[in-house]
């Protein structure tokens, strides 16, 4: 009666463990509750938020409206004039030791002022040029953010696959749990070995060192977005788990698409408009400047010499035409002209190659979708009813805790490579929206 006992006992335990196994164990999956449910104060941020604060607070986006700003002051003194220049000499007065026959061989005191005039043309012309340049700075910053928020999306998600890659780590350690305490209840009954036993310690010390090096994955991808988003790089948050995937648009944009979507592509566009300005302000340089010169003579007989107080005014205009004059600025409108053409030769390749790579993005994002699908449906699906099955015919002593263990090893691996996957998937698509500046 006793081993009737022991074995109603032993089933009895053994069966209503396995229904907690099957059914999630609602009180073992306690045993080890995620580090999240342990802070419900813990402030969880969205994508949408992360992105928001990196554009805001990111120190390497303010040079470039430092940058513009300096463009802007440079700009505005492109109109000054030279400060004039005031000269004090003799004027018409004998070398040392000379006889002076009379008074008015002494020479002159002169005073001279001369203002430089530029052409308001020019000034006009070389203003445009400098104020364009702050355009491309502005359009540097916009290259800048896309490679933030690249980066900030694959931290983002790979923070996403982490987290569900802890989830399957933490069930797979409540299920190996759970078979050890069968095999501790079977063991005294001759219902299976020590060897099972120390197996399944064997597999919960992998499983803690998964889970340990996991959450270091996750800590490192915080201290990331934390100094991507210029906060103290140990600030603890969470993020959004709930986040949704837009699926990619199967469609291959079009080159004036990816112009108007592209910063490089509209750095470059400004670039070329400034230099564009810069061969018009080259080009004023064939008007010409103006000079104006005041001389004022005092003679150095004074009034018994009977010299007059002399003047003398003019004025200058320069001659750029001249042959020896003009080659300077017609090389340099010549060079920016070619660099011009090479900049659209340039462009045009980049926007080819754009188009080309988001076309192989497409592919790769189409097989990888079509993989995750037939892993969810399929492959997933059938592992779990083969590692169930194996389960209850362990509980009607039919099977063996190493043939379990196999099976949920075999479901485990197959886990983690659906979620290497979807990781690999999420990266891609961040490469995919990083070409069109989503």
């Amino acid at each position: 009666m006793l081993r009737i006992n022991q074995g109603l006992y032993t089933g009895f335990l053994t069966s209503t463990l396995l229904v907690g196994l099957l059914l999630g164990g609602p009180v073992l999956a306690q045993q080890a509750p995620r580090p999240d449910t342990l802070r419900p104060e813990l402030p969880v941020l969205s994508l949408d938020t992360i992105l928001l604060r990196i554009d805001e607070r990111n120190p390497l986006l303010r040079p470039f409206g430092s940058r513009a700003a300096a463009a802007r002051a440079y700009a505005e003194g492109a109109r000054s004039w030279m400060a004039p220049m005031v000269g004090v000499g003799t004027f018409m007065a004998p070398y040392p030791g000379q006889m002076i026959m009379e008074d008015r061989d002494k020479g002159y005191g002169m005073v001279s002022v001369e203002q430089d005039i530029p052409n308001p043309v020019k000034q006009r012309a070389n203003q445009v040029y400098q104020q364009s340049k702050a355009a491309v700075e502005e359009a540097g910053r916009g290259i800048t953010l896309n490679q933030l928020r690249a980066d900030a999306k694959g931290l983002f998600f790979d923070w996403l696959v982490l987290t569900k890659r802890r989830g399957v780590v933490l069930e797979n350690r409540r299920i190996l749990q759970t078979m050890k305490k069968l095999a501790d209840i079977r063991y005294p009954y001759n219902q299976g070995s020590l060897g099972n036993i120390y197996k399944a310690d064997g597999r919960l010390a992998e499983l803690e060192n998964m889970l340990t090096m996991t959450d270091a994955e996750i800590a490192r991808r915080r201290i990331g977005l934390n100094t991507l988003m210029n906060r103290p790089k140990t600030e603890v948050f969470g993020i959004d788990t709930t986040y949704r995937l837009t699926e990619p648009v199967p469609t291959i944009p079009s080159t004036d698409e990816l112009a108007i979507r592209r910063s490089d592509v509209l750095q470059m566009d400004r670039q070329i408009l400034s230099i564009q300005a810069g061969i018009e302000a080259q080009r004023t340089q064939r008007r010409p400047d103006f000079r104006v010169r005041f001389d004022h003579m005092q003679p150095f007989s004074g009034p018994s010499g009977m010299m007059p107080t002399q003047f003398t005014l003019m004025g200058m205009v320069s001659i750029p035409i001249v042959p020896w004059a003009s080659r300077m600025y017609k090389a340099e409108i010549k060079g920016m002209e070619a660099d011009i053409q090479a900049m659209r030769y340039q462009r045009e390749g980049m926007l080819n190659e754009a188009q080309g790579m988001v076309a192989q993005m497409l592919t790769d994002l189409r097989s990888l979708r079509q993989q995750l699908a037939n892993y969810e449906t399929r492959v997933l699906p059938t592992l779990r009813r083969n590692y169930d099955t194996q389960l209850i015919a362990y509980e009607q002593n039919k099977g063996e805790l190493p043939v379990v263990i196999d099976a949920w090893e075999t479901l485990n691996m197959t886990q983690m490579d659906y979620l290497t996957r979807l990781g690999d998937y999420y990266r891609m698509l961040v490469s995919y929206e990083k070409e069109l500046e989503k």
